[in-house]
């Protein structure tokens, strides 16, 4: 449906785009950073799988596991959260945004799981966020609130839609109606 409407697009605005080069660029810089990052750490450790200047994605993905488990109703926390944990929770996922600059690649499979690491933790952080948002338990099923204990219906039988401003790096969320499709 993308490339169709991306075609589509196209075709409607008829003159060929200008394309900044000198974006496109530091796009493809971006992109394979790390390859970079173990180019330049390489060799700096005993050990090519423990070094303090990069991350490989595996243990990345062990970090943001971690961080979930325990903070965001995993199976660890017995599938209970409350709001401290889900603050401390996001303070942490700050924490290792910070230490994903060093993500790095040895092979084309490692740079695509580094991106896929990277659309993990945006993913972690908006249901951190919707947890903390609905105020209320959604179990059986899915997750204790501690400090919401009940089921709300009335209240939070809707939606809940998140935005990120990448401008201002903050999120906005906000409740839509839930429409059944099929009357209960």
């Amino acid at each position: 449906m993308a490339g169709k409407a991306a075609v589509a697009y196209v075709y409607d605005m008829g003159d060929t785009p200008t394309i900044d080069e000198d974006r496109v660029e530091a796009i493809k810089r971006e992109l394979y950073r790390p390859f970079k990052v173990l180019e330049e750490a390489e060799g700096t450790s005993t050990r090519p799988d423990i070094n303090p200047n990069y991350v490989f994605p595996k243990q990345a993905l062990l970090r943001l596991q971690k961080i979930m488990d325990e903070y965001a109703a995993g199976q660890g926390a017995y599938y209970t959260t409350n709001e401290p944990m889900l603050l401390r929770g996001l303070e942490l996922l700050g924490l290792f945004k910070e230490d994903l600059q060093k993500l790095a690649a040895s092979d084309l499979h490692d740079l695509l799981r580094c991106w896929e690491v990277w659309d993990r933790v945006w993913c972690a952080e908006a249901h951190m966020r919707h947890l903390l948002f609905r105020q209320e338990t959604r179990w059986p099923g899915y997750y204790y609130r501690a400090d919401y204990p009940k089921l709300d219906e009335e209240n939070w039988r809707c939606f809940v839609n998140s935005r990120y401003d990448s401008a201002s790096g903050e999120w906005t969320l906000s409740k839509r109606p839930y429409i059944p499709i099929v009357k209960d």
